[in-house]
């Protein structure tokens, strides 16, 4: 299938318009019109080659919504028509105890990306959404439930996913206390969906600059981080923390705010740390842990749970063309909302 995409051809430079061809459909696989894609911090890095691996030319991608054209003759799942979504992956072994468990994000046999990944077949480097069609195994397609604003939703198959899977793994639910570090894309959808569980959250900023945004989505107070005494007046109020932050950091001065056996989760950076202290940990059987997306099946439960319960991330839209203005203001940070790339914007020539 030809098809067109951006995509950049080393670091460091300007995604441009790229043509070149979806593999043709095996048995399994369904095709799909992309008609959104969220721009992610992933994406950037990975362009950037900042944590090594990629291969170029590189065409990101990974939170994607769209219309199946056309389906393998073993799929049973989807039909021409169907709204459909894809996350940060598209393929994995399917067979060794963690996909069995529904963890395909943990394979042993390791997930393939939906960019920058090596098909499981030919080997070739996949190829992500920032373009018009994409080809998938079906056990990697997600559906889209009809409430779903299709024009909104897409963050949810990366932002989303990232920050409910650590709530669900580490039991959020009614009354408990959820502190959420940083306001930005992570931030704002663990914000939303915490305390649609339930919790009582409250939001983790260097200033108090954001605390109407946090409050309307659904946090209950705002605790500036810069603040000494309103730090040490918050000591052991947390279950959980979930921490966006996305550079290099001390997560030290968090840990003193959860409770006896509270978690700290790194969602953000991915990368070195800065160097911490074990004694918040060793005085109050606190943990770190690392939490990283979601299997499938957690996947489509986020996308329903939005859907019961009203959450879209919050978005600005652009058109494909921009997409390198974008990446300038990802760089900038401080951004409180996701990209959105309509891609009825690129034209296959």
């Amino acid at each position: 299938m030809k098809t067109i995409g951006y995509a950049a051809h080393q670091a460091n430079t300007p995604l441009e318009p790229f043509h070149f061809e979806r593999r043709d459909l095996r048995d399994e696989d369904v095709a799909i019109e992309i008609l959104y894609c969220g721009v992610c911090h992933s994406d950037l890095h990975t362009v950037n080659n900042d944590w090594g691996g990629t291969s170029y030319p590189i065409l990101p991608g990974h939170e994607i919504v769209g219309r199946v054209t056309e389906v393998g003759s073993k799929v049973t799942k989807y039909k021409v028509g169907d709204n459909v979504a894809v996350g940060c992956m598209v393929d994995s072994c399917l067979e060794c105890d963690q996909c069995h468990k529904g963890e395909e994000q943990f394979c042993r046999e390791g997930m393939v990306g939906t960019y920058s990944g090596k098909d499981r077949i030919t080997g070739e480097s996949t190829k992500g959404g920032y373009a018009k069609h994409i080809v998938v195994r079906e056990e990697f397609v997600l559906n889209v439930p009809e409430s779903l604003d299709l024009a909104k939703c897409a963050p949810i198959l990366c932002a989303g996913i990232t920050t409910y899977s650590p709530l669900r793994t580490f039991n959020v639910g009614p009354g408990s206390r959820v502190g959420v570090i940083g306001l930005g894309g992570l931030g704002h959808m663990a914000i939303k969906i915490a305390a649609a569980m339930g919790a009582h959250v409250t939001a983790i900023s260097r200033s108090d600059d954001k605390k109407q945004q946090a409050l309307e989505y659904g946090a209950e107070g705002l605790l500036v981080s810069k603040d000494e005494q309103a730090m040490k007046a918050y000591a052991n109020q947390f279950d959980v923390i979930i921490n966006t932050i996305p550079v290099k950091h001390d997560f030290t001065p968090y840990m003193p705010l959860l409770d006896i056996d509270g978690t700290q989760v790194l969602v953000g950076q991915v990368g070195e740390m800065a160097e911490s202290n074990s004694v918040p940990l060793l005085l109050g059987r606190r943990r770190v842990a690392g939490s990283l997306i979601g299997g499938i099946a957690q996947t489509q439960e986020i996308l329903n749970f939005c859907a019961l319960h009203n959450i879209l991330p919050e978005v600005e839209m652009i058109n494909m063309a921009d997409i390198n203005q974008a990446f300038e203001r990802l760089k900038e940070g401080d951004l409180s909302h996701r990209y959105v790339i309509d891609m009825s914007s690129l034209e296959v020539a």
